[in-house]
């Protein structure tokens, strides 16, 4: 049994939160059909939302049964903010620079919060400047490791074909670890 929500859950109710999950998309995420098209090929439930922080977040829908009684959003709590390729990043580290760091400093009030760059080689791709910019690679990295260092977020590269995959169990796992462990 464990405790959430002032009521203790068993394995077999904490499974039916977890698989009730409803990922939040922000209303201003673009070029994200392959997330979508893997949310409903796998019948993962989504909803489109305004986010203040990030492109991702999720929660749990209203069950009187397990004493849920209205829709539990994790939107301050756990989020993924996602960049499409490194040169959006490489951009949004230099032109719009003062933006992404002001989303940064606000990201430390969300206990959780992650980066996913979709380039399966971006780190290589950094460090040998394959990107459209004249950032210095030694410079972006810098920059990268000591903003994740500064404002408390990691960050991550996938192929694109994977995002939909590990958005989902990125919030699956963090829930579950929240019930189990009573994280917060």
């Amino acid at each position: 049994m464990q405790y959430f929500n002032n009521y203790y859950y068993t394995d077999k109710e904490i499974k039916v939160i977890l698989d009730s999950i409803i990922i939040i998309i922000d209303t201003r995420e673009r070029d994200n059909k392959h997330i979508i098209d893997y949310f409903e090929k796998k019948k993962i439930s989504y909803e489109i939302k305004k986010l203040n922080i990030g492109d991702y977040s999720f929660a749990i829908p209203e069950n009187a049964e397990l004493h849920i009684n209205r829709k539990l959003y994790f939107t301050n709590i756990c989020v993924i903010e996602r960049k499409a390729d490194i040169d959006e990043l490489a951009g949004n580290l230099t032109v719009d620079r003062q933006r992404i760091e002001t989303e940064l400093i606000r990201s430390r009030l969300i206990r959780k919060f992650q980066i996913v760059i979709e380039d399966p080689a971006g780190y290589e791709n950094i460090l040998n400047g394959n990107y459209r910019s004249e950032y210095n690679p030694l410079a972006f990295l810098g920059t990268l490791q000591s903003f994740a260092s500064r404002y408390n977020f990691s960050f991550i590269f996938l192929d694109k074909k994977l995002t939909g995959n590990y958005i989902y169990y990125y919030f699956y796992y963090y829930l579950r670890n929240y019930l189990i462990n009573k994280l917060y």
